[in-house]
């Protein structure tokens, strides 16, 4: 997933919305003088003109001013005002006198600043000439988001008759977006920069999926099932007949139409390589991938070199958990025994679920061991809508609204049952629930103290960093305390290791599809569908897979820093609250923050 601009500390005094409206301006700070205030302002008009920019975002915040619109999206005039955005938030950045700020408005500046600037070299032509021509992909595409947006139990609320309108004026925004898809694929095909055949295979199978579905079972028509009972029924009525029609003559037409192109027309112009470094201009848009992702900028050859490096120590500790166990062969027998013996496999969707419960419960009731900040927002456990099951991934997190009306979702995924080994349940909860993505998302969103964009922005090393951290903090929580929990944990991490070597070799080593794979299951003991999966997400959205184990990396350095700094003293909650307190840093802002921090508690 691609954030927005990196969120940071700043602590203005601003009220909650209530739900539907605006975030007030911010008021004044005590101690605060004129250029905390121009800070903060611009922070505001910011935050305000991209929520009009982008009214699918507005809505996952509870903000419904522009409910009724789906945005401009893939238009060049989206982009040109992106691009001058940014560069009008970038001058009145530097317009104002950062010494003359609060030490957290400094903070504030600093993140802001590093979000715009990475944010800017994303429209260098070198850039942007390749990236507006790949606008659709089966990772990055509105198919993969939108139908589940538009469900009923998604992010778009369905509680009054107003939004269920709202709601078919949104997708006829998203029925049209599909032929500027087109145009710009088009375009792609005549500049010889297309997506690799594999991508564009996996989003057939997603657009015949969504045809499957029909009328009155399509994904879409959900709304129009679970009505409230504040409804009327002429209403309900009326709309269940709006709803069949748009999906008949509207959505369905408007996927048969992207399916169709797909695989008359593109497929055949679709390249056989998959790295970036094969298309014109490739390497100029995986350097920007790279730094996007992680906030640094990092070289594809040191990041590949330290991949290697991760794999070789995890594999170490594979061994040492293969001998606990007294498994008598090889590591790669290790691993076949690990994919293949049924005692490892579900029993039924229905077991998996209960699984996750059971973790959950088990957490909970050592988190507080760990952390002093807890979120309000409940947390949910589901699974993967079916439409977009066979291309996700095994776990995933959905963040719920500030004001608690929608939970966070773990979503586990139960395709291809038998290979969702149930080794892997322990870290990947840690992962993507808690204490990881709900804690880190939910604690940032529910910080009224923040402004609206510290709240729900975010940088993928800081977001996956902490998530891929929180799977270390197994022996803490009580985890992974049976051998093959713990070989889970190092799956896990073997896999954001080998994502190091796998993303950097498939981008600008000239590695294939097939090796890649190869890579992943000789390393670790992922099954075959899941290292497919893993394998064409990196080819599908290069870089991002990169920022998990640097994120991590970052705040593993920090933690054994203050506790050398600290000695007994060091408290590992006071360290969380500090890590969590400022939203989602930049691994620089982080790593200076925390330094503070250190040199401010001494032994």
């Amino acid at each position: 997933m691609r954030l927005s601009i990196v969120a940071a500390l700043l602590l203005a005094t601003v009220a909650a919305p209530s739900f539907g409206q605006a975030l007030p301006p911010p008021v004044p700070m005590p101690g605060d003088g004129p250029e905390d205030a121009r800070l903060k302002r611009l922070f505001y008009d910011s935050d305000e003109r991209d929520l009009k920019l982008g009214p699918l975002g507005a809505i996952g915040r509870g903000d419904m001013r522009y409910a009724d619109q789906f945005g401009e999206y893939l238009t060049d005039a989206r982009t040109a005002k992106d691009k001058a955005n940014v560069e009008a938030d970038l001058k009145a950045l530097r317009a104002i006198d950062r010494t003359k700020l609060t030490p957290v408005d400094q903070i504030a500046y600093d993140v802001f600043g590093n979000g715009l600037e990475i944010a800017q070299r994303g429209f260098a032509p070198a850039v942007l000439n390749v990236d507006r021509l790949l606008p659709i992909s089966h990772f990055g595409g509105f198919q993969t988001f939108y139908p589940d947006f538009a469900s009923g139990k998604g992010a778009a609320p369905f509680k009054t008759v107003l939004d269920y309108d709202n709601n078919l004026k949104r997708n006829a925004g998203y029925a049209a977006l599909y032929e500027r898809v087109i145009a710009r694929l088009r375009e792609g095909m005549a500049k010889g920069v297309t997506q690799p055949k594999l991508v564009v295979r996996n989003l057939i199978t997603q657009f015949d999926n969504l045809l499957a579905e029909g009328v009155e079972k399509s994904t879409f028509y959900a709304p129009v099932t679970m009505f409230p009972a504040s409804i009327p029924a002429a209403d309900q009525t009326r709309l269940k007949a709006a709803y069949a029609a748009q999906i008949r003559d509207v959505i369905n037409p408007a996927h048969q139409r992207m399916r169709d192109f797909l695989a008359k027309e593109y497929l055949p112009k679709a390249r056989d390589t998959v790295g970036l470094s094969a298309l014109p201009g490739g390497a100029a848009l995986y350097a920007f991938r790279i730094e996007e992702s992680t906030t640094l900028p990092l070289k594809a050859e040191d990041v590949h070199r330290l991949g290697l490096s991760e794999v070789a120590r995890i594999t170490a500790g594979m061994e040492a958990q293969k001998a606990k166990v007294g498994f008598k062969g090889t590591l790669a027998q290790f691993f076949d025994y690990l994919r293949t013996d049924r005692k490892f496999q579900p029993a039924s969707a229905d077991a998996l679920r209960t699984g996750y419960e059971a973790i959950g419960k088990r957490i909970d009731a050592r988190v507080r061991e760990q952390f002093s900040l807890i979120p309000r927002t409940p947390l949910e456990i589901r699974p993967v809508p079916d439409f977009r099951a066979k291309s996700d991934a095994a776990g995933s997190y959905n963040s719920g609204t500030p004001d608690g009306s929608r939970p966070g979702i773990f979503y586990y995924n139960t395709y291809d049952l038998p290979a969702r080994y149930t080794w892997g349940m322990e870290t990947l909860y840690l992962h993507e629930a808690v204490p990881g993505h709900h804690f880190q998302i939910s604690l940032a969103q529910e910080n009224k103290a923040l402004p609206a964009f510290m709240r729900f922005g975010g940088n993928t090393a800081y977001v996956e960093g902490w998530a891929l951290y929180a799977e270390t903090l197994w022996p803490d929580l009580g985890m992974e305390t049976d051998p093959y929990q713990r070989m889970g944990g190092l799956s896990d991490e073997m896999l954001r290791a080998m994502r190091l070597v796998v993303d950097t070799g498939l981008h600008a080593k000239g590695w294939s599809r097939d090796k890649a794979i190869a890579y992943m299951t000789a390393n670790s003991p992922m099954g075959l569908t899941d290292a497919t999966a893993e394998v064409e997400r990196y080819i599908a959205i290069p870089g991002q897979a990169l920022a998990y184990k640097i994120g991590q990396l970052t705040i593993l350095k920090l933690k054994a820093q203050a506790k050398t700094a600290q000695g007994a003293a060091f408290d590992p909650r006071a360290f969380h609250a500090e890590v969590l307190d400022t939203g989602a840093l930049p691994m620089p802002v982080l790593e200076k923050k925390i330094g503070d921090w250190i040199a401010a508690k001494p032994k």
